[in-house]
């Protein structure tokens, strides 16, 4: 077992103290497959590029190997550590996700049924006072507390990829296509 709040907390400082915020920390798998799953961001631009993740990965590792030396077993067992952008479709965990990504779609899990409805989709209202605001498609509109929400993330449509920019396209027009020769071609060489 792991002290998930401590992990959680550590993880969390490691990030802070790199200048990202912590989306999510979540153990995935079981016996000797399990991963423990960092998703994090740079708050200038909402994603991780791939140095980031890995110089967030360097920094928890060596904070969970300082404190393991101590001693203490923060997760017990073999594990691999994954550190990633929350992606496009990315988890959402935090009221500001829902304040960020109001009129998008999201599917919500909930931890128990409100209004006769366990699971939600449709676009993101917004939030107010710890309350998600969603249009399901089924349900209507429908006010939700966060805390009675097991999980939720972000659809993947043609207007979210619109509104996510890539992180950087430097050498994206020097991208050369090749073709290839058919065989009556070489032939004729």
């Amino acid at each position: 077992m792991a002290d998930f709040a401590r992990l959680n907390d550590l993880i969390a400082a490691e990030a802070e103290a790199l200048g990202f915020e912590l989306v999510r920390v979540k153990m995935m798998g079981s016996g000797e497959e399990r991963t423990l799953q960092i998703m994090a961001e740079d708050p200038a631009t909402g994603q991780m590029i791939m140095d980031q993740c890995a110089t967030l990965s360097r920094a928890v590792s060596a904070k969970i190997d300082e404190i393991e030396e101590g001693g203490e077993e923060l997760v017990e067992g073999a594990y691999l550590l994954e550190v990633s952008s929350p992606g496009i479709d990315r988890p959402l965990t935090r009221a500001k996700d829902y304040a960020n990504w109001a009129g998008h779609e999201a599917k919500i899990a909930l931890a128990e049924k409100v209004d006769g409805h366990r699971n939600l989709s449709g676009d993101l209202v917004g939030i107010e006072d710890d309350v998600i605001t969603i249009a399901d498609k089924k349900a209507g509109t429908l006010a939700v507390p966060l805390e009675k929400v097991h999980s939720a993330q972000l659809i993947l449509t043609d207007r979210l990829i619109a509104a996510t920019q890539p992180l950087d396209i430097e050498g994206a027009d020097e991208i050369e296509e090749i073709v290839e020769s058919t065989e009556e071609e070489k032939a004729d060489d």
